[in-house]
């Protein structure tokens, strides 16, 4: 079974960085590259960072039905392809979504046994401090984001898991053991168990003759 991972964040909490580093320290993940219809920002690629397609082809895509959850963010369109899914189980592997509070809802709803984690900085202070950092925003819209984020936060309860990234590698660390946790938690017991008992049997019929 395909374990779907849903990881969410107020913009400058860091998750980008975090859902980096569990794509390459945990294997068996297949990342759900999003489609767009904002543009390109410093040094991202259409197919790596997203797909990023013109506000006719998304709002055709919507009518076919291709996404499993869409959203409008600051005027541009966020979207999750359906087809993601059988990618991932076609190759054996779990998905990790990173998308907002709307799309998480949505998802949620589609998918309940989907696994949400919810990642934030540690204050205000530090979310406007590494907003400003990035050096991509206008004024208005780091202020936007900063409003959104507060809104944002309060829907952590909507989450199974919330993270907050005070520290880089204990935030990485803390991120991948709730994946191999899950993974765990959710593998058939009974088909790891039943060799093992086979064992037992095995010597079982050898005391008895």
């Amino acid at each position: 079974m395909t374990n779907v991972f849903i990881i969410s964040a107020p913009s400058g909490s860091g998750k980008s960085t975090l859902v980096r580093s569990l794509m390459t320290n945990v294997p068996g993940l297949k990342f759900s590259i999003s489609y767009t219809t904002r543009e390109k920002r410093g040094a991202e690629r259409d197919g790596e960072d997203y797909h990023f397609v013109s506000r006719e082809a998304f709002e055709a895509m919507l009518e076919r039905g291709e996404f499993l959850e869409w959203a409008q963010v600051f005027g541009n369109y966020y979207g999750t392809h359906r087809g993601i899914l059988d990618e991932a189980a076609a190759a054996g592997c779990d998905v990790v979504l990173d998308i907002d509070v709307q799309g998480a809802r949505q998802l949620k709803e589609k998918i309940p046994e989907a696994v949400s984690v919810f990642i934030l900085a540690p204050s205000r202070q530090t979310l406007e401090q590494r907003l400003r950092a990035r050096g991509e925003d206008r004024e208005q819209v780091i202020l936007r984001r900063l409003g959104n984020a507060a809104d944002e936060i309060r829907k952590y309860k909507d989450y199974d898991y919330v993270l907050i990234n005070r520290e880089l590698a204990e935030a990485e660390a803390t991120l991948a053991a709730i994946v191999r946790a899950e993974r765990v938690r959710r593998t058939r017991i009974e088909d790891q168990i039943r060799p093992v008992l086979e064992t037992f049997e095995d010597r079982g019929s050898e005391a008895n003759g």
